[in-house]
Parts: C-alpha cells; structure tokens; sequence
C-alpha cells in the first residue's frame, strides 16, 4: 500500500480529522539513516508527527518539529509540508533499547526532561514558534500536548507503528483529531474519548485496517465527508548546488583550509544522507566566486 493521508470533516460536530498511512516513507528514512530499531521508531513516529503537522498547513507553508531531551537518542528533528513531504534525521542512530511491553521504548530513547519547539514557515514576515517542556518523551502524547495546551486547539492525536524481528517496519501512521469553531464542546470531547479508548493505531493497521477504516470507526453514527486523499513522500530538497551555496557561506580562510588539508570536500545532508562531492577544481572556482 502507498503512503497516504486521509482528510475529512464532519461539520456539524465542528471537528476534522486525519489519518495516515506512513510504512514506506519510515522504513526509507530508516534504511538512509541506517537507524538500529529503538532509533527508527524515534525517526519513524517523528515523520508521522511531520505529516499530521504538515496537513494542518495552508499550501506553500512548512513545519519544523525539534524534540531534544536527556534521553539517549540526543536530537530529533523532522520537517514536513503541506503537500505530504516530509524528512528528519535522529542524533544518534545506533541508540538499541530493551522493549517495553513489546514495543519500542522511544519515551525513555528521547527522554522526559527538555523540550518540544515547533517552528511555522506561515509564509508571513516571520516564524511562528511554540515551545513546550516535554512530559514523558513519548511523541504522541507530546504532540496533543503541544496541540492542546500551545496552541489552545482542542485535539487527539494517535501516532504509532510495528517493527518486526529484524526492526523492518511493518505498519505506521497516525491520526488526528481537531476542533474547528464553532463546535459543540461535548461532541469534541466525545470523539476524542473515542480516540483514547480504541486500540493503538499500529496496532489498527499492523491488522489491516486502513486510514479511512480508522476515521470510520472515530466518526461512527456521525455524518463526515472525506475532502482529500493526499500521496506521502519522504522527500528532500538538497542538492549539489545547495550545498555549494552552503559551502560558499564557509568563506574563503575555510574553503581554503579545506584545500590544503583534504584537497576535496564531502558533504553529508544531515536529512536524507545524501553525500556531495566537490573536487579540488569545484573549491577553486568557489574561491574565485569569493574573491569577486
């Protein structure tokens, strides 16, 4: 199955939704990142969080989300859009916990003292930010937090997903509850009950069930309509040609210290582990930009 998001409405509760479908997009930042199993359930519930972020977003707008704790898996980052793409990288991709009840422990991996920030590109003259201290590093809960109490946006969120023995991910997504005004306050808290009650989402789909299937079974007896099916992509947007820009910024004493120490320059994205070589030939002509 690709990769997908769903989006409905249900307009006489006052409360969208959306569900997503996120197994290809994990296991493929995974395999990038050559993530060990605790740490790919880190990255992989990172991305779905990007996603559910990303859909909230108007076209052309973007979403940062940063949780860094005192757990060991150090820093995670994750961006995503409003067209479904998204990308993120962990700080330490070794890091191999003991399950917990089966499942990967990614509250203790990110660890329950630090913080949540997530910054908005509103294509505005400046960034939204919000911050929010971390409850217990488990990344759901954190981000109905964030929802809730940051941005006062009454929400359910469910993220989760399935590894198998050889830590292959076999099902991921996540979902989304949001009050939209005017709504009815106990019909919000009556479809967010639903959300807390029902089994957990990996759970849901690692069985079958479909994004659409889990919006069905919240909006049950409620009408809704479905206004989008979206295509998810892990996708970034580096390049050579960025990172030459990016070496540029270095200046010249570095571009230069580079030239006589390596006499070459290697790139790594810190998102998709693309690497980008630069000749001895391709600084030179840096330097000559730079000396213009």
């Amino acid at each position: 199955m690709e990769d997908y998001l769903v989006r409905v409405i249900a307009k006489d509760a006052g409360v969208r939704g959306f569900a997503c479908w996120t197994t290809n997009l994990v296991n493929e930042a995974a395999q990038r990142h050559e993530t060990q199993p605790t740490a790919t359930a880190v990255l992989g519930e990172g991305l779905i969080a990007g996603v559910l972020l990303g859909a909230l977003l108007k076209v052309q707008q973007r979403v940062a989300i940063k949780f860094e704790g005192n757990g060991p898996i150090g820093k995670l980052v994750v961006e995503g859009d409003s067209y479904g793409r998204v990308r993120g990288y962990v700080q330490n991709p070794d890091v191999d916990l003991p399950f917990k009840l089966g499942e990967a422990d990614t509250a203790a991996a990110i660890g329950d003292l630090g913080a949540m920030v997530v910054i908005k590109d509103l294509r505005l003259k400046d960034l939204y930010e919000g911050v929010v201290p971390l409850e217990n590093g488990d990344i759901g809960r954190e981000l109905n937090f964030y929802l809730n109490q940051s941005e006062q946006i009454p929400s359910a969120v469910q993220i989760g997903l399935r590894l198998d023995e050889q830590g292959q991910v076999t099902a991921a997504g996540g979902l989304l509850l949001q009050a939209l005004p005017p709504y009815e306050i106990e019909m919000v808290r009556q479809l967010t009950d639903r959300v807390e009650e029902m089994p957990p989402v990996a759970e849901l789909l690692h069985s079958g069930q479909t994004p659409e299937d889990l919006l069905a079974q919240i909006f049950a007896g409620i009408e809704f309509e479905i206004l989008e099916k979206r295509p998810l992509s892990f996708q970034c947007d580096c390049s050579w040609e960025r990172t030459r820009h990016a070496l540029i910024t270095l200046g010249q004493e570095e571009i230069e210290h580079l030239l006589q120490t390596e006499g070459q320059a290697e790139v790594d994205c810190h998102y998709c582990h693309n690497q980008y070589h630069f000749s001895a030939d391709d600084l030179q002509l840096i330097l000559l930009e730079l000396d213009e």
